[in-house]
């Protein structure tokens, strides 16, 4: 089966043509392309009938419009694709040197037949532009004169007089054309002129899309870049969030061991024990502690049991009450286990109801 495609080895992207392929690489500096027999995806808006040639381009069709039914005609706008690239015509060189090492030559206007040098000027072109039509098409025609304009208009030096050599003669003209041929050619010049014109104005428009496809591409990178951004700041702010979550519960803890030991000793009739005269030494050994991450599941268990042996000490009178707030609290440890991703199942509103009166 013959290539349908060109496909750029680097990104994957897949090119219609030989010039969307030089354009795509002047773009990105790809090089690597090769032939390939899968088809340019062609999704066409059954609403607006704007072409997309990607998923991507579609969903921000979609997203800008509303559009969301698209037709598939990817197969039919598939055909084998030319590998061959235009040529630029070029001059000869060898004339070019000839001429350069040539004595210089008496320039003057070149011979033309009058009858048609005078049929284009009735139509309305000028005497220099027409002589140059005449002259350059071989001075055989009105018709050759007249599509050598056409396709000639653009130049530059279209309304300058042409200069030959002194020795170069015209040939034989041939017969001119009738009044009415006259206006039928003007019309067909008109008409070429026309369409000339349209044809333009589709390629501004395919230049206009590919513009536009440029443009979708990068602000979907963009907005892509900008997301992961987001996400990763998201989950250094929880990082951070929980770090301090655990180190208010870890002095917390230690707090209540205090108190308890303290309690203990008022207890036993023993005096209260005196602070620490240095207590600076302990800090680097906390925060070896709370570096070394292998240790966090030993601290999580440490504080649940720390937690739920307090609850007990201080309803010991009670092991009903004791037993509902043991069985609420498994309800609530359920729900996370069950239900890891829910945000709503790891946290506990503490001025809840049913928190205040179980717990």
């Amino acid at each position: 089966m013959a290539g349908v495609s060109l496909k750029c080895g680097d990104c994957g992207a897949l090119l219609k043509s030989v010039e969307e392929a030089q354009e795509h690489a002047e773009l990105t500096s790809h090089s690597n392309f090769s032939e390939s027999t899968e088809a340019v995806l062609n999704l066409v808006c059954s609403s607006c009938g704007k072409p997309c040639r990607s998923k991507i381009e579609s969903d921000l069709h979609t997203k800008r419009t509303g559009h969301t039914e698209f037709i598939d005609k990817t197969l039919e706008a598939a055909k084998p694709i030319s590998l061959e690239v235009p040529k630029v015509a070029k001059e000869s060189e060898e004339a070019i040197a000839a001429g350069s090492t040539s004595e210089p030559e008496e320039m003057v206007v070149p011979e033309v037949d009058k009858k048609l040098l005078e049929e284009l000027e009735a139509m309305g072109f000028p005497t220099a532009r027409a002589t140059r039509a005449l002259h350059f098409s071989g001075n055989t025609s009105l018709e050759a004169a007249v599509n050598w304009v056409v396709e000639h208009e653009a130049d530059p030096d279209i309304d300058q007089m042409p200069m030959v050599p002194v020795n170069r003669h015209v040939e034989a003209s041939k017969p001119s054309l009738t009044p009415e041929e006259m206006k039928l050619k003007a019309q067909e010049l008109r008409e070429r002129a026309r369409k000339k014109k349209e044809e333009e104005e589709r390629r501004m428009e395919r230049e206009r899309e590919k513009v536009e496809r440029i443009r979708v591409g990068k602000e979907l990178l963009e907005a892509k870049r900008i997301e992961e951004e987001n996400e990763r700041k998201r989950l250094v702010a929880l990082r951070k969030a929980e770090k301090e979550e655990e180190k208010r519960a870890r002095e917390k803890i230690r707090q209540k061991l205090e108190e308890d030991k303290a309690e203990r000793r008022r207890k036993l009739g023993l005096p209260p024990e005196e602070p620490s005269a240095a207590p600076k030494p302990s800090a680097p050994i906390v925060e070896e502690k709370k570096s070394a991450l292998p240790v966090r599941p030993a601290t999580k268990a440490e504080q649940m049991r720390e937690c739920l042996r307090s609850l007990k000490q201080n309803h010991k009178d009670d092991d009903a009450k004791v037993k509902r707030a043991f069985q609420t609290l498994l309800t609530y440890i359920g729900n996370v286990a069950r239900n890891p991703d829910e945000e709503k199942f790891r946290k506990i509103r503490l001025n809840n109801q049913t928190f205040q009166v179980t717990i």
